[in-house]
């Protein structure tokens, strides 16, 4: 059930969470499945309903920087990075302190946590209110599209407690910046772009080979239930158009993510329209092809990873799980602001 946001339902939200229940948040990425991170129980719970693999750890959400320092083992570059995108869509994975009482199913066992700042008012709000960390992946049944509405989240989970919000503005889930090592490694592409962080703390690497530090690192993720063909200027017979930039595909199963090309407006809209032509009674979606530039490298990312055939074993997924080859070009930083079309 979706709620207006109220003193009286943010305090009525808030009661849920103390009682080990879960809800659903709004943030600027995408709407979030939210518990208390703290509570076993309550994690636990959060993989049950979204049929999460349990060796795929959760991003710790916090009202500030200063809320994680008792749980990670905080360091410079964390706290450059977090002077220049928190609140915002970044999330840095950092040593966890052992005496953190951060569920350790939340981490995935792993000696590492991965935690952000949120950048909307109804999730600070509600951040500062609890007092405690959240921990809140989105709100959707593992692998499948992001929730960038609450009316998403109520399709896959009817009976949650769903705090408006509105639309997500940054419409992608946060990039993610591994902060254990030596040398900061990109483990996801997300809202902010590679060359921001870069111009900031220099190269980033990319991701070992060995395990799962992260959301997102799955090779089939975020993905429709109509097979998706990639890289498609125009749609087969049968299938649904995605379209990006001015094209002459037109009609009822066409969908165009920037009709100027506006990579910002494109992933803004990318899992909203995902799951609109998802809806339709067609064979498959074709997709547009998206430059590697600017937020492109997030977008070429969550499609790649949604068009991988379904039916991998969770065996499969943890040792397939590195960024696909095709993603790893640098790209610009400057991806303007959205506008609807």
């Amino acid at each position: 059930m979706i709620i207006v946001p109220t003193p009286e339902t943010l305090e009525e939200a808030l009661g849920i969470l103390r009682k080990g229940g879960l809800i659903g948040l709004p943030t600027e990425t995408v709407y979030g499945l939210a518990a208390d991170a703290n509570q076993d129980l309550a994690v636990a719970t959060i993989f049950e309903k979204k049929k999460r693999p349990t060796f795929n750890p959760l991003i710790i959400h916090g009202p500030s920087s200063e809320a994680f320092t008792e749980h990670v083992e905080w360091n410079e570059i964390a706290e450059v990075l977090a002077q220049a995108f928190w609140p915002g869509p970044l999330t840095l994975v950092l040593p966890r302190r052992s005496s953190s009482p951060i569920s350790l199913l939340a981490s995935a066992g792993l000696d590492s946590l991965a935690v952000r700042v949120p950048n909307h008012p109804i999730a600070l709000a509600l951040l500062e209110g609890f007092g405690k960390l959240l921990a809140a992946p989105s709100a959707n049944p593992s692998g499948k599209v992001s929730p960038t509405q609450a009316n998403h989240v109520e399709e896959d989970f009817p009976d949650l407690f769903i705090l408006e919000g509105g639309d997500t503005i940054v419409g992608l889930e946060s990039t993610i910046v591994d902060l254990t090592s030596n040398i900061p490694c990109l483990l996801r592409p997300g809202g902010i772009s590679q060359e921001e962080i870069e111009s900031i703390i220099g190269s980033l690497g990319l991701p070992s080979q060995d395990s799962i530090k992260a959301p997102g690192m799955m090779k089939s993720h975020y993905a429709p239930i109509l097979p998706l063909r990639l890289n498609a200027t125009c749609p087969l017979e049968g299938e649904a158009y995605l379209a990006f930039g001015p094209t002459t595909c037109e009609g009822k199963y066409v969908l165009n993510l920037s009709h100027k090309g506006d990579l910002a407006e494109a992933a803004a809209h990318l899992f909203k329209m995902l799951r609109l032509l998802d809806q339709l009674e067609v064979q498959g979606i074709a997709v547009a092809p998206i430059p590697y530039q600017g937020l492109g490298m997030a977008l070429n990312d969550r499609l790649q990873r949604a068009a991988v055939p379904r039916g991998l074993s969770e065996k499969e997924q943890a040792t397939q799980s590195l960024m696909l080859p095709s993603i790893t070009n640098n790209f610009a930083k400057d991806y303007g602001s959205p506008q609807l079309q």
